[in-house]
């Protein structure tokens, strides 16, 4: 059984996808805006989040991004517009799937699964990876450089955590792409950005890198300084 946190402020379709989600034997708590679904997302755990982007009280993008700040919950976002670019946007601001409006409880239900299943395997994977200097505990979601913890940010940590699970192999973008963002296709210029961040909080540059080093041409890959 799974715990649900449903943000949509239409009663109707909240109402349909309450019944549907109790139906499926999960449990569910349903909130009508953005910040009355970070506040739940702050005080108690959600195995998946539902996410409307049309909310009275912000932008389904910018609450999605806030919502990123305190958790690495799955989030499936729900849509009335087909846009691919849109689309993309979503997914490389957090999102982990898409549904778009109208949907049917059989392709609600699909998705949730599937989305379940990546987070469950990324908690069951191997918990510690040691690269030199540089420790990450994929479990706890915790970084140690030279024996100082590093403040990432969740896509930071996850794309630290995907190079540190293949230490000395080069991972190409596109892999990058799906292990991090959970999609194939994307702006190689969002990996180039969480590099340079990720790179700067390890006192290090793209010109002078001493961990993570990048294959022109091919990907990234992490490597204890020689």
């Amino acid at each position: 059984m799974a715990q649900v946190l449903l943000v949509e402020d239409d009663h109707f379709v909240r109402s349909a996808l309450i019944r549907f989600i109790t139906q499926e034997a999960h449990g569910v708590r349903s909130v009508g805006t953005a910040l009355d679904a970070l506040r739940e997302i702050a005080r108690q755990s959600f195995d998946v989040v539902i996410l409307d982007l049309g909310l009275p009280d912000l932008d389904g993008g910018e609450a999605l991004k806030m919502l990123r700040g305190i958790s690495d919950v799955p989030v499936i976002v729900a849509t009335g517009r087909d846009d691919e670019a849109e689309i993309i946007r979503l997914l490389n601001a957090g999102a982990d799937d898409y549904v778009t409006k109208p949907f049917s409880g059989e392709h609600l239900r699909a998705r949730m699964s599937a989305v379940m299943r990546r987070y469950d395997r990324r908690r069951d994977a191997r918990d510690v990876f040691v690269c030199g200097a540089l420790r990450v505990d994929v479990l706890r979601r915790e970084v140690e450089f030279d024996g100082r913890t590093v403040d990432l940010t969740r896509r930071e940590f996850d794309l630290l955590a995907c190079l540190a699970s293949q230490v000395g192999a080069v991972v190409t973008r596109r892999d990058i792409l799906a292990q991090v963002w959970g999609h194939a296709q994307g702006d190689d210029q969002t990996i180039d950005v969480h590099l340079s961040w990720l790179r700067r909080k390890l006192g290090e540059t793209a010109r002078q890198p001493r961990y993570v080093h990048t294959v022109r041409g091919v990907g990234v890959k992490l490597q204890a300084p020689t």
